[in-house]
């Protein structure tokens, strides 16, 4: 069997022309490998089929069945792109697992409560001097902002310009780089957290901005495990009752809160959020519409703008 021919060969060239064009495909590309790896391992040499991708979607045992439904929709993705390749695939039916996704409410922070959250975090117990720090000025910059952790995490020293007050943010989600201009109130507490970070590690194992007590690059799993810590010193409960307010979060606090911001001023939030959309760096405005919430304080003033809009006019 030549390796075009086996289904990880298949998988290859589907991932490398994927690649190609710009998607990282990263988490997706491992479940496909392990499809194909596991359509190799029954001896089938055929193309893709829906009995085959069904009963690889449905191996996990007792977990969400949304899990599944995205294990489908991987497969029916790489079954299209192989139809005019190979005679007789079958692209399994969108949705006959139900849903792939649905949109975890967010938690949008109040002043208090991201307040609540700074103070556990400058508090936090440990042997290293310098956590404390790094973490109060990681969270800060994400609400600051509205960068991705990813993007935060991944800022070089270099990125991070507190002469001009910009931030570099490079390989992003869409694999472009654009300039992230910063309050002057963030660009003091990054100097600060620089003159501390240089004093306890002056040679550091890495360049990026925000280091581990190591003296290396933060990592997300750590970084996501001290979260989950700190926001257990929240008194109040997450908005939707489910879930648990998420690091990422402090994203959708930022959209939420600029647009109220822009509301409280009587700007036009058509235009604005134009800037809002390159500011966090989304491919398409309606990707920005999707971290937008409604919340008390931004349903008030949505409501008392239209009420001011549809009021009848007084005869003089």
């Amino acid at each position: 069997m030549t390796p075009l021919a086996s289904m990880l060969g298949r998988v290859d060239d589907y991932l490398a022309t994927r690649r190609a064009l710009g998607f990282i495909f990263r988490v997706e590309g491992d479940e496909l490998r392990r499809f194909a790896r596991f359509v190799d391992d029954t001896g089938h040499l055929g193309p893709v089929t829906f009995a085959l991708a069904l009963r690889w979607a449905t191996l996990p045992q007792g977990c969400d069945r949304r899990y599944w439904a995205r294990r489908l929709d991987l497969v029916r993705r790489f079954a299209q792109f192989r139809v005019p390749l190979d005679v007789g695939t079958e692209v399994p039916p969108r949705g006959i697992l139900g849903a792939s996704y649905r949109r975890v409410e967010p938690h949008i922070f109040t002043v208090e409560e991201f307040a609540e959250l700074m103070r556990a975090a400058a508090k936090m117990p440990t042997r290293w001097p310098l956590r404390p720090h790094t973490y109060v000025a990681l969270l800060g910059l994400l609400a600051a902002t509205g960068l991705r952790i990813s993007e935060a995490l991944r800022l070089t020293r270099n990125d991070v310009d507190l002469e001009t007050d910009v931030l570099t943010v490079r390989e992003t989600k869409f694999h472009g780089t654009r300039l992230v201009p910063i309050h002057t109130s963030v660009a003091q507490a990054l100097r600060d957290y620089a003159g501390r970070r240089d004093k306890r590690r002056p040679r550091p194992a890495s360049d990026t901005f925000f280091l581990s007590e190591y003296g290396s690059s933060l990592k997300y799993c750590k970084v996501r495990k001290t979260f989950a810590d700190l926001r257990q010193t929240l008194r109040r409960p997450s908005s939707s009752g489910r879930w648990p307010p998420r690091i990422h979060d402090l994203r959708h606090t930022f959209a939420v809160t600029r647009l109220l911001r822009w509301y409280e001023d009587g700007s036009d939030v058509g235009n604005k959020i134009i800037s809002l959309s390159t500011y966090l760096g989304h491919a398409k405005v309606t990707d920005t519409y999707w971290y937008l919430t409604a919340c008390p304080a931004l349903l008030a003033v949505a409501a008392a703008r239209f009420e001011k809009h549809v009021e009848p006019r007084v005869a003089p």
